[in-house]
């Protein structure tokens, strides 16, 4: 969200926090274009539609002026968005747009597409990232790895408040990582993961076949010795968050052994082509064998 309130050339999107200060005294949206229409309007359900009316929003119906899924993606262009979300309402909110497939050639530009905008890249898979990422791949992990999304941070709390949860501990995670590794025969692990340092060292450790270990690499901080990181540095992009975490899941995406990541690197692997049979969410079809009581 913050490139893409530094990116348009005129202040046009805001962040709820400060729509509440602009409009507290008439929370009203009135029009909600969702580019999603299938499997949720805007891909959310009944309870998040429940939870933004909670916060006092008036707000129409969800609408969406076109059939789209979010795991069959059209290709669409400039015009067609142009055509379908234009209005001269005053407050319009559009969602959820991430998984849109809009003019891809134009947008993997180094620097993202040249329009005026103030932003160092847009939030894709610029020729820089994908450069950076295949230069990461030939430095540490050969073309025979595979990927594991390993999300922690803030995780713990988000996900026991599903039914079941989600979090899993890290001896149950290591057994699911180590049966896709002997599934993909892979020789190496990337992990993309904020994870404490405690914890993969103990995932690490946790991860053997036939009692060798299984190498787990992670994307190191910068080091002006290793090269494969120079074309960030050069073009000012290295440090920025956003380009950190889109190169992550490029990586990800360039798995030939299967990476167990979020919906947007499953589309990019068939999008590119390199989908697998190892492609599928962590500890896929399993609950958590412990879960913590509420608070």
């Amino acid at each position: 969200m913050s490139t893409t309130l530094t990116s348009a050339w005129r202040k046009l999107v805001v962040t709820y926090e400060e729509f509440y200060e602009l409009k507290k005294k008439n929370l009203r949206i009135n029009k909600f274009i969702c580019y999603f229409s299938s499997p949720d309007h805007c891909y959310l359900d009944d309870d998040h539609v429940k939870k933004l009316k909670d916060l006092g929003l008036s707000m129409p119906k969800l609408e969406s002026p076109w059939q789209e899924d979010v795991k069959k993606l059209s290709k669409r262009t400039v015009q067609d968005i142009e055509a379908k979300f234009s209005s001269d309402d005053e407050v319009i909110a559009i969602g959820d747009v991430f998984f849109a497939d809009v003019e891809k050639d134009w947008v993997v530009q180094p620097r993202g597409p040249i329009i005026a905008h103030k932003c160092k890249t847009l939030i894709e898979q610029s020729r820089l990232i994908i450069l950076t990422a295949q230069r990461f791949i030939q430095t540490f992990l050969g073309r025979d790895f595979v990927a594991f999304h390993f999300r922690r941070h803030g995780f713990l709390k988000f996900c026991n408040n599903k039914d079941p949860s989600c979090f899993f501990h890290i001896p149950q995670t290591a057994d699911c990582m180590r049966r896709v590794v002997e599934r993909a025969n892979s020789p190496v692990i990337y992990l993309s993961t904020d994870a404490a340092e405690s914890e993969t060292g103990l995932l690490q450790s946790l991860i053997t076949i036939d009692g060798k270990p299984v190498p787990l690499v992670t994307r190191p901080p910068r080091n002006s010795a290793e090269k494969w990181d120079a074309l960030l540095y050069r073009h000012g992009l290295d440090g920025d968050p956003q380009v950190e975490a889109m190169l992550d899941k490029t990586i990800c995406a360039m798995s030939a052994s299967g990476s167990t990541f979020t919906e947007d690197i499953l589309r990019l692997r068939k999008d590119w082509g390199s989908a697998s049979s190892c492609d599928e969410y962590l500890c896929q079809g399993e609950v958590p064998n412990f879960m913590a009581d509420a608070e």
